[in-house]
């Protein structure tokens, strides 16, 4: 392919052409046994792979909040997810994708003064429940990191047996991206250092896929598939 496939491009060729390739590694994340499925919510070709954030991302994943709501918890306009999708056993999965290191560092929340308010006090929950020692900034560098664990958080707080996967590209050479898996592991390391979240209470529905964006590209590139 000539033009650049980053990883919002990659996410929605392995959902649409290539769930096995997706799948699998998520199955085994997740330890779901044989015969459960996964139903995708988004990004799907039907509706232009659109991305769901607040109400929306929640109504896609059929989920109620009914101990602590949405609209108590963070501001209007929060994480928009690359991917969303529902397991048969009721597994949510919120899911984000990477292809290249950089997008780690996220810039800081730009988030208005009462906004910004509303972020520091769900952070500040977040923090006392699951990791209580961390003293590091979440509306700085990893912002983006740490506000889609405070809605995983909110999930498992209402019950929601949610899971948080991280999606890494390996072999994104178009954008630069890692070629092993070591490079990912090193940059989440010090990602989870910075924020004091080496460990965590969240830490077993915190998941890491490792996907080699080659295999995935000549797969979609099939007859079944095709690249569109």
């Amino acid at each position: 392919m000539s033009q650049t496939v980053g990883s919002q491009r990659l996410l929605q060729l392995a959902v649409q052409h290539a769930h096995e390739i997706l799948n699998l590694p998520l199955y085994a994340a997740l330890g779901l046994p044989s015969g459960i499925d996964i139903d995708w919510r988004s990004p799907l070709s039907a509706d232009g792979f659109k991305e769901y954030r607040d109400e929306e991302a929640l109504r896609q994943l059929g989920v109620s909040l009914n101990v602590l709501s949405l609209r108590d918890f963070w501001p209007a306009r929060g994480p928009v997810w690359d991917g969303l999708a529902r397991t048969s056993a009721g597994d949510v999965i919120l899911l984000e994708a990477k292809a290249h290191i950089a997008e780690l560092a996220s810039p800081p929340t730009k988030a208005g003064q009462d906004s910004l308010k509303k972020i520091a006090a769900a952070f500040q929950m977040v923090r006392a429940e699951i990791a209580p020692r961390s003293s590091s900034s979440w509306t700085s560098t990893f912002y983006q990191y740490a506000n889609r664990l405070a809605f995983l958080y909110l999930l498992r707080k209402n019950g929601v047996p949610a899971h948080l996967v991280h999606v890494m590209f390996l072999n994104a050479t178009d954008v630069e991206g890692p070629r092993t898996i070591a490079e990912w592991q090193g940059a989440l390391e010090l990602l989870r250092s910075a924020l004091g979240l080496r460990n965590h209470s969240l830490k077993p529905f915190v998941h890491e896929l490792y996907i080699d964006s080659s295999e995935l590209l000549i797969h979609a590139a099939r007859p079944q598939g095709g690249l569109t």
